[in-house]
């Protein structure tokens, strides 16, 4: 037992000390410090469905889990990354939802887009679409299962997914395009070429790449006025959950 018990405290000193060493090499790092989580959480996302088709749903659950880690991790170390509340939030963040979903059907999704300018293979009528990411279709209408992905995939949406994308996006990215020392560039400082920049490449991560960049305008825009971060996360995490309740709703799992 006591050899046993020696063992079980030598393995929490070395997670303790990994774990200082990571803390450390970020703390020195900016940079690192606002892309390497957002690094991680987009390599999760890659995994989603390359183990079974089940895997997208507990992939989906376990980076959500990491995220919300890696955000506790970088707290102390990412300044700007506060929550704030302004009535400026909720109206950019209800008014990209509203145009998030009022604009779909009316150009064409990413996949197709690149099919159209021979950046991706074209698909036939013929070929099975890509499966949308809908627990009930997976697991059952009735399953308790489905509804813990559903509610995790809402809360993620909400909670994690606004300060990685917001501090990787409008902070780091933005102000990176502007000066490779970012640090230097004032957060809330308009420029007009990270200002499209950033949203164009924000737009391109998503299925639906025009409300993405009319969305990435938004939340800049917002971190303009505001001169600082947090009114867009508060914008994001509204939007996401509008999003999100819709597909839930409508069973639009499409935006999913």
């Amino acid at each position: 037992m006591q050899r046993g018990a020696a063992g079980t405290e030598a393995e929490r000193g070395s997670v303790t000390r990994s774990m200082n060493s990571l803390f450390r090499k970020f703390e020195a790092s900016p940079l690192l410090a606002r892309v390497a989580p957002f690094a991680v959480f987009v390599a999760l996302t890659f995994c989603q469905g390359k183990f079974g088709e089940a895997s997208r749903y507990w992939i989906y659950f376990a980076k959500t889990l990491v995220g919300a880690w890696l955000i506790w991790l970088m707290r102390p170390l990412v300044a700007e990354m506060k929550w704030k509340f302004s009535w400026e939030a909720v109206v950019v963040g209800v008014a990209v939802f509203a145009m998030w979903v009022g604009i779909d059907g009316f150009y064409p999704p990413l996949g197709r887009l690149l099919s159209r300018v021979g950046l991706a293979k074209v698909t036939s009528e013929a070929e099975p679409a890509p499966e949308l990411w809908n627990p009930h279709a997976q697991f059952g209408k009735a399953s308790t299962l489905a509804w813990m992905f559903i509610v995790a995939r809402v809360l993620g949406a909400s909670i994690v997914v606004p300060p990685l994308e917001e501090v990787f996006y409008r902070c780091f990215l933005y102000r990176y395009v502007a000066n490779h020392d970012f640090s230097s560039v004032p957060l809330g400082q308009f420029r007009p070429t990270p200002f499209l920049v950033a949203a164009v490449v924000f737009g391109f991560a998503h299925r639906e790449w025009l409300a993405g960049i009319l969305c990435g305008f938004a939340y800049q825009s917002l971190v303009c006025r505001k001169k600082r971060l947090g009114d867009a996360m508060t914008a994001h995490a509204i939007t996401n959950f509008l999003l999100g309740s819709w597909v839930v709703w409508k069973g639009a799992w499409n935006f999913w």
